[in-house]
């Protein structure tokens, strides 16, 4: 008997589940957020940090749609930095180091304090189906709970088995109680069910670590996360930098055939980008050591987070090749290394919206998707929230493209191309990277989430203020500066001076000036951060152009929609791996169908006349 209605029902309160819940309750749907356990909400399972390459993108695009992830960052920080900063702007990305506890408190108080939005512990057992579509989930103590749309966000709980050596069991991250039942629902709906793997490595006592035989690391606290946030004052704790040696090596190689990754023990495909220290040592022989960082995981903790030494190897051998480590030669282990396996889907299943194929008003986000990695999984969160109420709403869905967002090609990869392990955002899959820099993620993206009604009136102020200010910038760019005041900046900068006086565009233009040197010739009040962005758009001109061509190619592509229903067996010019695709993942369009793996330039021809064909008769 069904006992109680909601407009939404999310399960899983992690990083996706509570993108996904927030997105719904603020736009005003009675929503359900189910979790295992309240003391997970959040949690951060593996390093306790948010952002870092091309993830701190992703948290800005977050951010500026209206979610959650960058203001908790933010709230929560005890060091920041940005990385790749000796390259270019496009690849600029933020890492934040957070204080675990205190991240979980920030959000724990946000969805309390959020109207709409209720939280309560279950384990979903069964999604409920009427007439094709999802209408609800069963407990599993046989309650039933209706909803008009369902977000799927279980992250490694589901079907999850903690393995280190010999040792497995039924087990989430950290010991917490896995979700056993629901994968079984998802097989009977159709959904494609597999395994995949991830791993975390121990956490060590601080008092047993020897600082001093390690170097410092310390942040830089000149920027934060969110557009929302201002840059103030917050206690700091640095990181610190140590490697493996040949020692750590011949322990591991010595101990190889105790590794569940090399015996059978594991049998879920793990994340490339993210390997075990074992998987390192065996896949690069050559290598003479291996960058290790000591992280605080918070300013009250008494534990230290060993990022680089994931493993699943048993105890006695993480005790002996961890403490050949210079600074951890003393260690004691609060928690060891595990590996854990969980079930996932084919996202090839979905559709752009998030949306299942084979349910309607079934949502799913986060690494139940096969992708990794929190900011990944908190974008899929938010963009499955959006969906599942502008669908409730009659509205049409957002679907960002991949020269509007990171968040686009994170979703396009996952929905077009697959993915045959957990999946990690990374720059070099955007192609158009100097356009989806983190320092405009809010001129890009704050609009449409404003459209979509997550993106509040105050944000938005602040936002086409921000523009103003860049598009003054930009219109003053072609004025031409006091000849002193500008050889003055070119000399101390060593740069060469022209024989003719230069305008403020060509000024920013040079290699070496920053946005603090044009600064004294902007003769109208502008923030740093929109000087700093229209100084950007100023050196990256040429190739914004060049970018702007090659979108408008893609997009061409893109604007020729591919009816749902179209035949593609039967149209037998197309070669047979080309047609099982096409036919597999269903397409929107021909930029879609150009993007899947097995599908060439020369059928896309082919797909081009049959479709001008069908379109003539």
């Amino acid at each position: 008997m069904k006992k109680d209605k909601y407009d939404i029902i999310v399960v899983g309160g992690g990083h996706a589940g509570v993108e996904a819940a927030l997105a719904c309750a603020r736009k005003g749907h009675e929503t359900l957020m189910l979790c295992l356990d309240l003391g997970t909400v959040s949690m951060m399972a593996c390093n306790p940090a948010i952002g870092g390459t091309a993830k701190g993108h992703l948290v800005r695009e977050i951010d500026a749609l209206g979610g959650e992830m960058a203001l908790a960052a933010d709230k929560a920080l005890i060091q920041i930095k940005m990385l790749n900063s000796a390259k270019g702007p496009a690849v600029f990305s933020l890492r934040g180091q957070e204080d675990k506890a205190l991240y979980q408190r920030v959000i724990a108080d946000t969805l309390r304090a959020t109207p709409h939005l209720t939280v309560r512990v279950g384990e979903c057992a069964e999604v409920l189906v009427s007439e094709g579509a999802a209408c609800g989930v069963r407990l599993a103590d046989g309650e039933e709970l209706a909803a008009d749309a369902v977000v799927l966000a279980t992250g490694v709980y589901l079907g999850g088995r903690v393995i280190i050596g010999e040792y497995s069991k039924s087990s989430g991250p950290s010991g917490h109680a896995p979700a056993t039942l629901l994968t079984s629902s998802l097989l009977s709906l159709g959904l494609p069910v597999r395994r995949f793997k991830t791993g975390t490595p121990a956490r060590i006592y601080r008092d047993s670590v020897d600082f001093d035989e390690m170097e410092i690391q310390r942040g830089e606290n000149t920027d934060r996360f969110s557009f929302m946030s201002e840059v103030g004052s917050f206690e700091e704790e640095p990181c610190w930098l140590t490697y493996t040696n040949a020692r750590t090596h011949s322990i591991i190689l010595d101990n190889i055939h105790r590794s569940p990754l090399y015996n059978g023990g594991i049998s879920g495909i793990g994340p490339r980008y993210c390997p075990s220290i074992e998987d390192k040592i065996v896949r690069f022989a050559d290598k003479e050591r291996h960058q290790i960082f000591v992280e605080p995981e918070g300013l009250h903790s008494d534990e230290m987070y060993i990022q680089g030494m994931s493993s699943s190897l048993p105890h006695d051998v993480q005790e002996a090749m961890y403490r050949t480590v210079p600074g951890l030669t003393r260690c004691r282990f609060a928690k060891y290394a595990y590996a854990i396996e969980y079930d996932c889907i084919d996202p090839l299943s979905l559709l752009p919206t998030l949306e299942s194929k084979q349910v309607k008003r079934l949502y799913l986000a986060g690494q139940i998707n096969g992708s990794s990695g929190y900011e990944e999984a908190a974008a899929q969160g938010l963009m499955a929230g959006l969906n599942a109420s502008l669908a409730l709403e009659g509205r049409d869905p957002l679907v960002l493209a991949r020269d509007e967002a990171y968040i686009g090609v994170l979703i396009d990869d996952l929905v077009t191309k697959g993915t045959n392990e957990p999946y990690r955002m990374m720059t070099a899959r955007a192609e158009h990277r100097i356009k989806l820099r983190q320092d405009n993620a809010d001129m890009r993206l704050t609009a449409k989430g404003y459209a979509a009604g997550l993106v509040t009136d105050e944000r938005m102020r602040r936002t086409e203020k921000k523009r103003g200010e860049i598009e003054q910038v930009l219109a003053f760019a072609e004025t031409p500066l006091p000849r002193d005041r500008a050889e003055n900046v070119l000399l101390a900068k060593g740069e060469n001076v022209p024989a003719k006086p230069l305008t403020l565009g060509e000024l920013a233009r040079r290699p070496s000036v920053s946005a603090s040197d044009v600064k004294e010739f902007v003769p109208f009040e502008c923030s740093d951060e929109a000087l700093s962005a229209a100084v950007v758009e100023l050196k990256y001109a040429g190739y914004l152009k060049k970018q702007e061509h090659a979108v408008k190619e893609q997009r061409r592509l893109e604007e020729k929609a591919i009816p749902p229903d179209i035949d593609y067996h039967s149209i037998t010019a197309l070669r047979l791996e080309a047609r099982q695709k096409l036919d597999k993942i269903r397409p929107r369009n021909l930029g879609q169908a150009s993007r899947i793996s097995g599908v060439s330039p020369a059928d896309i021809s082919v797909l081009i006349v049959f479709l001008s064909r069908s379109l003539s008769q």
